[in-house]
């Protein structure tokens, strides 16, 4: 039974107080890009007005009206080929232990047949996934004291180590990096999932006035990495992990449509794994710059969520929403004392 939480903010603080003194610093200092911010204006020209059944998470046709499904999902080289993920409308990057990352997957156009490598849950995702409402997460276990902030959080919990219905390991991996789900069995678990609605994105297949080209980007972590690289050809952006093409069992690298990368302040939460790392809360509510790549260019901008239960706008200089390119959508979440490079 889903049980409403209590806002996660008043516990994080108690938990990770005197543990970090990044706590206490808002600023915004991931490198900017060498061009200065471009304004982007609605065209002036109308357009028609879009199908009716367009998904608000990715505007993808046939999304309209559909159930959200979370999971986390594994991005180490061993757990490649990554399986199911083509299907997902967004996929976030987080930060996590040792700097590594780990992929939250958001599936609700479309809900392919197998998913995974699935692992565990983070204290960030209760804050992230709170402007879904109430969708099904899927994860395999968590931090032993974070279980009762999960259970209480505002998502259906679909929990491998509780003995849920839907999960396998697959023949030929490791355990590690083995366990798959079986997507659409994981989201009849939960059927009062909520509907996808708009979290704060817009779309358009017109590309916006300014931007520079790019060729590549990448948000960069401690101990991984993040690099898109825009495939004129496919009109698209390959997807590299680690330093190496992101793998799918479909064929080919992952890729992505638009790409945000969204500097986010990030403290110690006062978690940590077994081995004495460290669990970093990225907080994705407030104010901070983000670049959007899209169509071979990118563009700084602002993005703003005011609270939990908001979604997240990106606007330009002016206080123009960008649109994203309709498909699927990658949003790296990156320390904002990092620098992103872009060339």
């Amino acid at each position: 039974m889903l049980v409403r939480r209590p806002a996660i903010r008043p516990v994080l603080a108690l938990l990770a107080l005197g543990l970090c003194a990044a706590c206490s610093s808002g600023a915004v200092s991931v490198a900017a890009p060498s061009a200065s911010p471009v304004l982007v204006s609605p065209s002036a020209s109308p357009t028609p007005a879009p199908p009716s059944n367009l998904s608000p998470l990715s505007g993808r046709p046939g999304g309209a009206g559909k159930q959200v499904l979370v999971v986390k999902v594994d991005n180490t080289r061993p757990a490649q080929p990554q399986v199911g993920l083509r299907s997902a409308d967004i996929v976030y990057i987080e930060e996590v232990e040792g700097g590594l990352s780990r992929l939250a997957v958001v599936f609700s156009t479309s809900v392919p047949k197998l998913v995974g490598p699935i692992r565990s849950a983070r204290i960030s995702d209760i804050e992230l996934l709170a402007q879904y409402g109430a969708p099904a997460f899927a994860f395999s276990g968590a931090q032993t004291r974070m279980l009762p902030l999960l259970k209480a959080a505002p998502f259906y919990e679909v929990v491998h180590d509780l003995g849920a219905k839907g999960f396998s390991y697959a023949p030929g991996r490791s355990q590690d990096h083995g366990l798959m789900g079986r997507a659409p069995e994981l989201l009849a678990q939960a059927p009062k999932a909520s509907i996808a609605h708009s979290i704060g994105f817009t779309f358009s297949t017109a590309v916006p006035p300014g931007g520079r080209p790019i060729r590549t980007a990448t948000a960069p972590y401690p101990a991984s990495s993040a690099t898109f690289v825009w495939n004129a050809k496919a009109g698209v952006f390959n997807v590299w992990l680690n330093g190496s093409p992101s793998r799918a069992s479909e064929g080919g690298t992952q890729q992505a449509t638009t790409v945000v990368l969204q500097s986010v302040r990030q403290y110690d939460s006062g978690f940590g794994d077994r081995y004495g790392g460290r669990t970093p809360m990225l907080v994705t509510v407030g104010t901070g710059t983000a670049w959007v790549l899209r169509n071979g260019k990118v563009w700084q901008v602002r993005w703003s969520r005011p609270t939990e239960q908001s979604g997240t706008t990106f606007t330009a200089a002016d206080g123009s929403v960008l649109p994203f390119a309709p498909g699927q959508i990658w949003v790296a979440l990156v320390n904002s004392k990092a620098k992103v490079k872009i060339t």
